[in-house]
């Protein structure tokens, strides 16, 4: 034996032959062949690493060679050795060893629960699935390709990293033994609790004790630097979430009940009560309650009288206490509401802000000296703005107005760090200075009252009346700041009050590009005098329209700005709040909503010019330099500022020296900056007392992005496809792979019914839905060169438009946000300058289409120019007013808080009134017989209110006050009916040889024994013996299935939302991972079944109501050729566990499931039955016989979806944000862009070749900006506004073609 081989050396050249996967197992054999070499071969073979749980301590500890001794290991915490854990012994629940599956292994390499070595199995670079409850326990698909439905396919071999289950039992075999075999790892997510928030930041305690003992002040390092500045400041405490307000100073009214009253300020004096309201009690202004029920019953609600309705009808009307059919007699509704507009007994009670009417005066250049014409446009109707302040605090929601400015801090609970949270508009920069402001204002003689801000919101925008007809209007809107923006945004609410109607009449369409937007033309009056001026060229009848238009808008303005108005912005006036304290009331501006065209009206600045942004004076030729240095530093260097000497010099050459109105030196005189001749009535009247009409039009998030810089992109992307050899099969794989999506949440992602390429009738959450889907549905349409360039930038594109629609941001969250946009910027001139520069790209179809039909229109035939005919060259053009703004967001959420307060979808929504009142009236004279219809629904609602009737409105009540709604308070909610009962042996029967089915019994059994016993994850090997299965009592072996499950919870915004889990359409379900160190937080599956039992143990006399939920389970992915995670700007891949593992089919706890996720196919890889064998099966939905291959995870779905990706969400729950965060490779709290990266290592899109590609856009700063090509893209997108924006009944016009953006201000 000394001249042969060493047989260590044999040994180990051995087990270089072995598979890998079984090192272990290999080790202990060969110790038991050669027991007196163990030592050696111990010493020379890298022994997996195990963790291990000292028992006295409950501390984990690695097990490993540095604490090994032979087969025990020493645990540092405790200075004790223990044996290995055996796989059939776990906890206090003995198996015997007969029942242990044999594998071929030696007792003394069992497996530990956990500690599994890692070998990396890779064939055919396909991705491997994390299985096990521990990241160490990992299985793979060796071999596994994507096949086509169609194909042959057949099951690849497996390498599973722990002892899996043999048993072939037949599964109609009900005895507990059948399953002898169960594997000793079973996949438990970890527990999950989503508690409710607390209400909104109640803290209702008034007890003297309770104040006491907190400190209304802020912290002492806070005190140093807040009392410089400040007096009186107060700060709430904490609550549960972390959240707190920092009032500058102490508040007298507080309308969420968080601050206790003895905290409140006293110093304001009480209004004496007054018992007469001047509101007539009911049943004014008709004879009796009878009449009064019936008509309040038909001047509210739905202007189709539905199935509600009339339930209504019967209920308000019918059954009420008063109703008496005696009073019906002789009964005319055309004379009822004659008494309702005029009452005949001279009993009208005038309300102050009812409707007024003038007429509006313009002057009208007629390219003569000093021969300016006066014309008068009747028909302005309005509310005085003064006395529509005067009823909102008189009215019930004022007792939901916030009075006092604050700032919301957040003590963030996973590290106790303190940062600002960016909401409401009364929590923002701008009303916090706009408060300072007015303290240093002298007070009024005599006058010591508090000074507060009425914070005034205007929306604007024309739209349609009718789907057919020209019928429109062009309604004011005002809101509140004061109220939340909850409120605001719901359109029963009644927080929207409708102040005027602009001038607009009916006129035929305009065919001209040059012509004027036919949502804000001029009244026909006006134009017929226009056509009566000689010598007017038709370029020159169009500016003067143009000009004319502008005077018309800012006339009316005029008009509303009166001097009562200026007097209270300046005087304040003195009203009784709803506390019945006395108050002085100053109006502030903070706010003007409304689409482009509208904008450069109010800016007066010209549509298209060169410089086109209505808040900075940035050139066009810079637009291109998105998100460079060079563009952030001119967005605030150069604000716009009003030339009013310039103007004014302007508009004498123009009224008294008869110079055309774009005359040259009318535009010398304007100089730069695209003004216009037009003196703005916000500067001229406000501009002295603080306004600033230019920081006001703030961003418009639904037209300029969904509508505009979204549109845009996606509308190139299919011109490039078009482009491709085989252009038109690509189109039609996007369309049918956007048919395949499926729909989430309650109307949150919807199905795509049409061929999404072609972009008919779509909405803007149309556009926003694509956008959601696109990155699986455009994968691997382009070339791979290019293909991973737009996955990129699609990718950022989702992650910015996410992050902009926030409902309430952090400091964290906008420098994450700040962040994505300078992402986006290299995305976007990577795009440009790379992908769109290899493809000579042409207009659509579509757009072809439509330019045709403009040209037919202009030349008044239908034979156009030849050279027009052929499609014309498209080319992507950042160097547009949408793209620009994007630039804007971060700055204007710090001033006037997040874009859900005022994006321009509040005010279309309020549209809905008005064309439910349209109907009603004759057609003729609309703003007229709107205003009627407006006012009789307020005189009713008020003399309700007066007698404390209920109104047929829905009375309001804040969401953020209210309490969460009881049924909402519990996670989920399933039926308890047994309308539908499963007997266990028929289904068994139904599905035998199913393999989605097998082991069912025994599975359903151990879950039973799981829960009744209370078991946490730290147990989940725990295998249950025979004798304890059969321990479970099921009664009549029958369980009762549900059709769906409510899973409530709450979202990053404090509210309580849910998600509807049904097996047929919405089945994905997302869940805490259960492993102990995580690469990716959640665990995914696919709901089955939803069942409910009563069940017990033998022993047990009380029964327990169990609901579970049958699933399939779904992997994370993990490769070296694809890596998800933000910095990656990859969506996360999951695939279903492979059908010879045990746990690949299994039972959940539904109290487990966080929320419903959204799992879209990966067309790219296909579908195949490499997880389930081919064939129908429970496993499979609507009699599939294969399934999708892989699937992303739309972490885009919500708002509230995106959060749970990052460590950000201020609601949700401090161990998912600690999972989460755990998650990260890489975090740094400043770059919360590293959040939710796994496997961190290679660079997919974005890597080193971005940041050589930004060095070139430093290099080539100020070429050419291509702003011809504004107006060729921006043309063919106004086209379609019509069409694309069904929703809102947006109108079309020449405004459109600039396109417009998302407007919020960035710091760098």
């Amino acid at each position: 034996m000394a001249e042969g081989p060493d047989p260590v050396d044999s040994m180990l050249d051995l087990m270089r032959r072995l598979p890998p996967t079984n090192v272990e197992e290999n080790v202990n054999a060969l110790i038991q062949i050669c027991p007196d070499y163990a030592d050696d071969l111990l010493g020379s073979v890298d022994q997996p690493l195990k963790v291990m749980t000292d028992r006295e301590t409950g501390k984990d500890y690695l097990a490993c060679d540095h604490n090994r001794d032979g087969d025990i290991y020493r645990a540092l915490a405790s200075q004790k050795r223990q044996e290995r854990m055996k796989a059939a012994k776990a906890a206090s629940f003995v198996r015997s060893s007969s029942e242990i599956p044999q594998r071929g292994e030696s007792s003394s390499s069992s497996s530990s629960t956990a500690v599994l070595p890692i070998p990396h199995v890779e064939r055919n670079h396909r991705s491997k699935p994390i299985f096990s409850c521990d990241p160490s326990s990992r299985w793979t698909r060796a071999g596994m390709s994507s096949t086509s439905a169609g194909g042959p396919e057949h099951l690849e071999q497996r390498q599973l990293h722990f002892d899996t289950d043999d048993d072939n039992n037949n599964v109609m075999d009900t005895d507990a033994s059948e399953d002898t075999s169960l594997p000793r790892l079973r996949r438990i997510p970890r527990h999950f609790e989503d508690l409710p928030p607390p209400d909104e930041d109640t803290d209702c305690s008034d007890s003297i004790e309770v104040l006491l003992s907190r400190s209304p002040v802020p912290p002492q390092s806070r005190i140093r630097r807040v009392l410089l500045t400040l007096r009186d400041t107060l700060q709430t405490s904490f609550n549960s979430l972390g959240l707190c307000r920092l009032y500058p100073r102490r508040p007298s009214f507080e309308p969420d009940k968080f601050v206790p009253s003895l905290l409140l300020s006293t110093t304001c004096p009480k209004a004496p009560q007054e018992n007469d309201t001047g509101v007539l009690p009911p049943p004014y202004p008709f004879p009796n309650m009878t009449v009064f029920r019936l008509m309040s019953w038909m001047n509210s609600g739905g202007n189709k009288k539905s199935e509600t309705e009339v339930a209504r009808l019967v209920k308000e009307v019918m059954m009420a206490d008063d109703f008496d059919l005696k009073h019906l007699e002789n009964f005319s509704v055309r004379r009822s509401l004659r008494e309702l507009d005029n009452d005949p007994n001279k009993k009208k009670i005038e309300f102050p802000d009812d409707w007024a009417q003038a007429d509006v005066t313009i002057n009208i250049p007629t390219k003569s000296k000093d021969d300016a014409r006066l014309f008068s446009v009747p028909g302005f109707h309005f509310r005085p703005l003064i006395e529509v302040i005067r009823s909102a605090f008189a009215d019930v929601q004022a007792n939901a107005f916030h009075l006092a400015p604050f700032k919301r801090m957040w003590k963030d609970p996973l590290d106790n760090h303190q940062e600002r949270v960016f909401d409401e508009l009364y929590t923002s920069d701008s009303w916090l200075d706009a408060q300072d402001e007015l303290q240093k204002l002298p007070r009024e003689p005599d006058c010591t009252l508090e000074r507060v801000i009425a914070g005034l919101m205007f929306f604007s925008d024309a739209t349609h009346l009718a789907n057919f007809g020209t019928a429109k209007a062009w309604p004011l809107y005002l809101y509140f700041g004061n109220l939340t923006k909850y409120a605001r945004s719901a359109p029963k609410s009644g927080a929207c009050h409708l102040v005027g109607f602009l001038p607009s009449v009916s006129s035929p369409a305009v065919p001209s590009r040059i012509a004027i937007d036919i949502a804000y033309q001029l009244p026909d009056k006006v134009k017929d005098l226009l056509r009566s001026f000689p010598r007017i060229s038709k370029s020159g009848m169009a500016t003067l329209h143009t000009h004319c238009r502008r005077e018309l808008f800012h006339a009316c303005w005029d008009i509303l700005l009166d001097q009562e108005f200026l007097h209270a912005y300046r005087h304040g006036m003195v009203l009784k709040c709803a506390d019945g304290v006395l108050r002085r009331i100053f109006p502030r501006i903070f706010t003007y909503s409304a689409d482009y065209p509208e904008k450069v009206l109010i800016a007066t600045i010209k549509d298209m010019g060169s410089c086109p942004c209505p808040r900075c004076l940035t050139p066009k030729s810079m637009f291109t330099s998105l998100g460079l240095r060079q563009d952030m530093k001119s967005r605030l260097e150069n604000l716009r500022v009003y030339v009013t000497t310039n103007i004014t010099r302007a508009r004498e050459y123009i009224y008294r020296w008869g110079n055309t109105v774009d005359g040259v030196k009318v535009e010398e005189m304007l100089g730069e900056g695209s003004w216009v001749p037009v003196m703005n009535k916000f500067v001229e009247k406000l501009g002295s007392l603080g306004l600033d009409p230019f920081r006001m039009l703030i961003v418009d998030f639904m037209h300029e992005c969904e509508l505009g810089t979204w549109k845009a992109l996606f509308t190139h992307l299919i011109r490039i496809l078009t482009v491709l050899p085989d252009g038109n099969q690509l189109v039609a794989i996007l369309d049918a792979r956007f048919r395949q999506v499926p729909s989430f949440g309650n109307g949150v992602i919807r199905m795509f019914t049409n061929n999404t390429s072609e972009m008919k009738r779509l909405a803007a959450r149309d556009f926003e839905d694509i956008l959601q889907c696109a990155i699986p549905a455009f994968e691997g349409l382009f070339p791979p060169v290019h293909d991973a360039i737009v996955q990129s930038l699609l990718y950022r594109f989702a992650q910015w438009h996410a992050l902009a629609k926030l409902r309430i941001h952090s400091e964290s969250t906008l420098c994450f946000f700040e962040d994505t946009f300078k992402d986006i910027s290299k995305q976007l001139r990577k795009f440009r300058d790379f992908t769109c520069a290899a493809f000579a790209t042409v207009e659509l179809p579509k757009e072809k289409a439509a330019r045709y039909q403009r040209l037919v229109q202009r030349a008044g035939s239908d034979n156009a120019p030849q050279e027009f005919r052929g499609p014309r060259t498209k080319r992507f053009n950042l160097s547009t007013y949408k793209f620009h703004a994007m630039g804007d967001y971060v700055r204007t959420i710090k001033l006037f808080g997040t874009t859900d307060s005022f994006t321009t979808q509040i005010g279309e929504l309020a549209h809905r009134a008005l064309k439910a009142f349209y109907p009603l009236t004759s057609k003729l004279d609309p703003p007229a017989q709107l205003a009627k219809h407006e006012r009789r629904r307020r005189v009713l609602r008020r003399v309700a209110e007066a007698a404390g009737i209920s109104s047929s409105e829905p009375v309001y009540q804040s969401p953020a006050d209210a309490p969460a709604p009881s049924s909402l308070e519990h996670h989920h909610c399933i039926a308890t009916n047994q309308n539908d009962p499963i007997s266990l042996f028929a289904f068994l029967r139904e599905h035998d040889g199913d393999p989605a089915i097998k082991s069912f019994i025994p599975k359903l059994k151990d879950h039973i024994l799981y829960r009744l016993n209370k078991l946490d994850i730290s147990q989940c090997d725990h295998i249950f013996t025979d004798e304890e299965r059969s321990s479970v009592i099921i009664p009549n072996s029958t369980v009762y299935s549900a059709q769906t499950m409510q899973v409530h919870y709450t979202t990053y915004d404090m509210k309580r939302e849910y998600d509807v889990v049904n097996p047929r359409t919405h089945a994905d379900v997302m869940v805490l991972s259960g492993e102990n160190t995580p690469t990716h937080p959640y665990w995914y599956a696919r709901v089955l079944g939803i069942y409910h039992m009563d069940t017990w143990l033998e022993g047990q006399t009380e029964k327990q109501h169990l609901e579970v939920l049958y699933v399939r389970w779904l992997a994370p992915l993990v490769s070296t050729d694809y890596q998800s995670g933000m910095r990656r700007a990859r969506l996360p891949k999951v695939a279903f566990v492979e059908e010879s593992d045990h746990d690949a089919f299994g039972f959940l706890n539904p109290g487990q499931v966080i929320r419903g996720a959204q799992l879209i196919p990966a067309f790219a890889t296909g579908r195949g039955v490499s997880s389930l064998r081919r064939g129908t099966s429970f496993g499979r939905p609507n009699k599939e016989v294969d399934d999708w291959e892989e699937h992303y995870v739309g972490i885009f779905a919500d708002r509230d979806m995106f959060l749970r990706y990052t460590h950000f969400g201020v609601g949700h729950p401090v161990a998912l944000r600690k999972i989460v965060r755990e998650c990260s490779d890489h975090y740094e709290s400043t770059a919360p862009t590293e959040a939710m990266d796994i496997d961190e290592g290679t660079h997919d899109g974005e890597g080193h070749e971005e940041d050589a590609g930004e060095q070139h856009m430093y290099d080539d700063f100020g070429e050419d900006s291509e702003e011809s090509e504004d107006e060729l893209d921006g043309s063919e997108e106004g086209e379609d506004r019509e069409q694309a924006d069904e929703e809102f009944d947006d109108l079309g016009g020449p405004d459109e073609l600039i396109e417009e953006d998302s407007n919020d201000y960035l710091y760098f």
